[in-house]
């Protein structure tokens, strides 16, 4: 099966394209996006692997599934294009950063300039349903999605994994913490981060003081 990625992703994932539980996938995604109103765009489907080639990747952030509202998914976890409206995660993801590295708070929601410097934005599901949050989950995105973070866990180190709530926790398991900096907090919602499992994990500046060259958050 031809699916159309960044040319170095292309290569590392091009076995999964033809396996039995893909082809499915492929089938379910088109079949959703002919018959309901489904995010993102479908161009967009790839986008954090597009904009952040295998051999750049120095950061990778997990999220779950994209934004269902109109308007907002991009194609990268927690990113939403310029002028869209910020939605309370990427609020509260800015405001920690903002206190940590004692900077201005973004006007952009669109984290592309994090994805050019090395930033995996990787959704674990990457469609919904607009509206219905979840509801391309257990279709084959997780299978998917795992074989990127075992591609990176496998054939990279001195990455800096941002886990944060217990989905991404359990999503990179797998990763050697001998040879990568694994950061774990409680998830930027505002459900974890008003019980104060959010705020002041300093993320992006342990981030920074791990890498040779800090990411420009």
């Amino acid at each position: 099966m031809q699916v159309r990625l960044e040319k170095s992703w292309q290569n590392m994932l091009s076995d999964e394209f033809e396996k039995s539980y893909f082809l499915k996938l492929v089938q379910f995604v088109r079949l959703q996006y002919q018959n309901n109103t489904c995010y993102p765009r479908g161009k967009n489907i790839f986008k954090s692997l597009d904009m952040c080639p295998f051999n750049k990747v120095r950061v990778i952030i997990i999220g779950q599934d994209p934004y269902h509202g109109p308007g907002q998914a991009n194609g990268m976890c927690f990113s939403v294009s310029d002028g869209t409206t910020h939605p309370p995660s990427l609020i509260n993801i800015f405001n920690e950063m903002k206190n940590d590295l004692k900077k201005p708070y973004p006007t952009s929601g669109d984290l592309s300039h994090w994805a050019k410097q090395g930033v995996l934005l990787l959704n674990s599901i990457l469609t919904v349903r607009r509206g219905e949050p979840g509801s391309h989950q257990n279709q084959g995105w997780e299978f998917f999605t795992d074989a990127i973070i075992q591609s990176i866990a496998k054939n990279k180190s001195g990455v800096v994994y941002m886990l944060w709530g217990n989905y991404a926790k359990q999503k990179a398991k797998i990763v050697d913490r001998n040879k990568n900096l694994v950061l774990e907090s409680g998830h930027p919602s505002p459900l974890s981060a008003n019980r104060g499992l959010w705020f002041g994990n300093k993320h992006f500046s342990k981030c920074n003081s791990f890498l040779n060259e800090p990411i420009e958050w």
